[in-house]
């Protein structure tokens, strides 16, 4: 399978509302954003997982947008529980209240990852 077969999947599974990662038969490693080969051992034996969906902020910035563009928001770094990192923001809280270090869980809108505060609403 090609690389754009892999991209095609995954893109599938998120406009279904599911959210796979790849996870390594060869070294049992998690892989993220999906690929052809491992990048940790080079074996192209990767099979679709679900996450916990759980996390962590690892980086957070604030992207400043007019208020008809939408206004500002957030663009984060997290790392899964799983070991991977993925950019994507935390929704439902204003940019300023996301921190370095808070827990975060992961659900798909629109056919993309976002994350909630853990605990949070929503």
């Amino acid at each position: 399978m090609n690389a754009k077969g892999i991209q095609a999947q995954h893109q599938a599974a998120l406009d279904d509302g599911r959210f796979l990662i790849q996870r390594c038969e060869a070294c049992a490693k998690h892989v993220y954003f999906p690929r052809e080969l491992c990048p940790h051992c080079g074996a192209d034996r990767l099979e679709w997982v679900e996450p916990q969906g759980t996390g962590t902020v690892h980086a957070v910035t604030t992207v400043r947008r007019k208020p008809d563009a939408g206004g500002d928001l957030n663009v984060s770094l997290v790392d899964l529980d799983e070991g991977v990192r993925l950019m994507s923001r935390v929704d439902g809280v204003a940019p300023s209240d996301v921190k370095i270090g808070q827990r975060v869980r992961a659900r798909v809108a629109g056919g993309v990852v976002l994350f909630d505060l853990e605990g949070g609403a929503r």
